[in-house]
């Protein structure tokens, strides 16, 4: 039940924060279309929004007040998520480290995707201006961070494992590393703890490429961990009728397959009819958004002019 409450509302809020940003994109659209369907469908998308001041006073905090609900629900959801696991008896699922650990590797791996999509479409649209080498060098670094987190985390797993004595919760973490999945487990490794390492150089922070290639092992690192997580800890559990090795089906196959052509097929519907960066992003960056942008240069000009005229 837990789990309805909490992702239903992170996926409420998430879509109202989606949302929200893209209207003022949206009437923008409305205004330039031609086609009769494509004016009155963004019209009613954008709200009735005619970008006065007083509307971008009320949105600018509907949008603070949206993004500061997001945060605490991004530590929510994916802690409660992780109590699906943590609450039950099977070895290497039982423990209280799983909401930190799972809150830090959503952060990692969310970055990393966002990265992974976000560097091909700057490089095919030309948006070197929009997102800069500062802002991939920053996200680096927390991938970085969160990707050490993670690697403590599965450190600490075995301690716990060790320090609690319990000897199938020992039995199933040294099963994980050297018993018949020990491929999946060092893979899990190498690419959530050792491959984001390199981001200590600033080279290879600002170098797309290997940005890229850093963020794709990352990604199948993430896969790997929760095929770890789930089939590992599974395939030998309490019962000896458990004892099995689990081998995908056709079906699993072209599931997995599917997932990303259903993820890609809506990225791109989304890139052809609506904004990738939204107006209000870059309308608070820019120096006009200052409220005091300009006014030294004009404060000093009758200073200088009264000292021009006492001459």
């Amino acid at each position: 039940m837990w789990d309805v409450f909490a992702v239903s509302t992170y996926f409420t809020v998430s879509v109202l924060f989606w949302y929200t940003g893209l209207v003022p994109d949206l009437a923008t659209l409305r205004d330039r279309a031609t086609n009769k369907f494509r004016k009155f469908f963004y019209g009613i998308a954008a709200l009735g929004w005619r970008g006065g001041n007083r509307q971008w006073k009320h949105y600018e905090m509907a949008y603070l007040i949206l993004a500061g609900l997001s945060t605490p629900l991004v530590l929510s959801v994916h802690s409660v998520v992780s109590f699906d696991f943590a609450t039950s008896v099977i070895p290497g699922w039982h423990t209280t480290i799983f909401p930190p650990y799972f809150v830090a590797g959503a952060i990692f791996g969310g970055f990393a995707m966002v990265l992974t999509i976000m560097l091909p479409a700057r490089a095919i649209f030309g948006l070197h201006d929009l997102i800069t080498d500062d802002h991939v060098d920053k996200m680096c670094k927390i991938i970085l961070l969160t990707g050490s987190i993670v690697g403590y985390a599965y450190a600490m797993e075995f301690f716990i494992a060790w320090y609690g004595g319990n000897l199938y919760e020992q039995y199933a973490f040294i099963n994980r590393a050297t018993g018949p999945y020990w491929w999946a487990y060092w893979s899990m490794i190498f690419c959530n703890v050792v491959a984001p390492q390199l981001f200590w150089f600033r080279f290879f922070r600002r170098h797309v490429l290997w940005v890229f290639v850093v963020c794709m092992f990352v990604n199948a690192g993430m896969w790997f961990e929760r095929f770890v997580i789930i089939v590992t800890s599974l395939h030998r559990d309490f019962l000896p009728s458990s004892w099995n090795m689990f081998y995908p089906t056709w079906v699993d196959i072209w599931t997995f397959v599917g997932t990303f052509g259903i993820f890609l097929s809506l990225f791109l519907l989304f890139i052809r009819w609506l904004p990738m960066i939204c107006i209000f992003e870059v309308k608070a960056v820019l120096p006009e958004a200052d409220p005091h942008h300009g006014h030294d240069a004009h404060d000093h000009e009758p200073a200088a002019a009264l000292k021009g005229a006492a001459h």
